[in-house]
Order: structure tokens, then sequence, then C-alpha cells
């Protein structure tokens, strides 16, 4: 049988859950320190790496355990890589907003999860809504005004809702 390797930083978060990965994930968890050994079939250990990888960024475990749907992906965002400011601090301030306003607002607009830890911005989401929600999030580490950001994802929103709607008029058209 395979097993995959992974260094788990939140460990006892973890270990506190092994029971409910195991289960949920249909895998074996061990671990020697912060190294997680992770058995099972190939996809199940995909997915619990990217349980894994999720947790490691900082998301709860109920939040981390969407991943084991398949149309669910985690996003991670180095905010070193998207920008050349050196003021990590006042870009991650920007990106959480008082109180965590911006990324509430950001979960509001885009049904996505956000978690950051040290330089890495985390993204939990559905396909569809994953690329809006990125975008986001980069625009603001670039510096764009969080009302700018705002404004364009609903705008996204209203496009893709008005496209639904129009796919659901076409294909009553095509059933008439």
């Amino acid at each position: 049988m395979n097993m995959q390797e992974i260094y788990v930083e939140s460990i006892n978060e973890v270990l506190r859950n092994k029971k409910r990965i195991d289960k949920e994930l249909g895998v074996g968890i061990s671990n020697k320190g912060k190294n997680v050994f992770v058995r099972g079939s190939p996809e199940k250990e995909y997915f619990a790496i990217r349980v894994l990888e999720a947790i490691n960024l900082g998301f709860s475990i109920d939040k981390a355990l969407q991943l084991k749907q398949e149309e669910v992906i985690l996003q991670k965002l180095n905010i070193k890589d998207l920008t050349k400011r050196h003021d990590l601090k006042q870009i991650k301030a920007r990106v959480i907003g008082t109180s965590g306003k911006t990324l509430k607002t950001l979960n509001n607009l885009t049904n996505c999860e956000f978690s950051i830890k040290d330089n890495q911005i985390g993204i939990i989401g559905g396909a569809e809504e994953i690329s809006d929600a990125t975008q986001a999030v980069i625009s603001l580490v670039k510096g764009s005004k969080q009302g700018n950001v705002y404004a364009r994802l609903e705008r996204q929103r209203k496009k893709k809702r008005l496209a639904s709607r129009n796919l659901g008029v076409e294909f009553e058209e095509d059933l008439g």
C-alpha cells in the first residue's frame, strides 16, 4: 500500500481530529513529530493531503474537510509572490480588514472560505467561485481599494446570475 507524507505545523489540530479524518477520508494517519503519514488508496491519500494542507493554512477541520468533495478547491497564494513590497504586515492587514471585515465581505461575495497564516493566504471554494476570490485577494495585495474589489465581485455575481437565468430560458425554449 502507498503512503504519502506531509509536514504539518498545526499537528495538535490533526491529532485532536485524527479519528474523524481517518473515518471521513477513509485513510490511516500516523505521525512522527510534525511529519504526518497518510495511508490509503491514491485517491483517498490525495484528498487527505489537501485537507492537511488546509489545516496547515489555519482552516478549521470542518472547513478543511469540504475538500473531500471533488468540486471544492484549495488555492494557496504566497503574498511575497504577489508584491515587491516588504511591509507584509500592512498588506495582510488590508486583506483581513478591521476586525476581519474585509475577509467576511469577500466570503459573502464569493462563497469561499479564507485563511491567512504567515505569508500564505488560503482560499477554499467551488471551482466556479475560486477564480473570482483569487483575483479579489490579488487585487487587495497589489493595493486596490476594498470598495473597488467589492464592486467588481458584485458585477461578476450579477453577470453569473444573469447567465444562469438566460441558460434556464434557453433551456425552456429548447424544451418547448
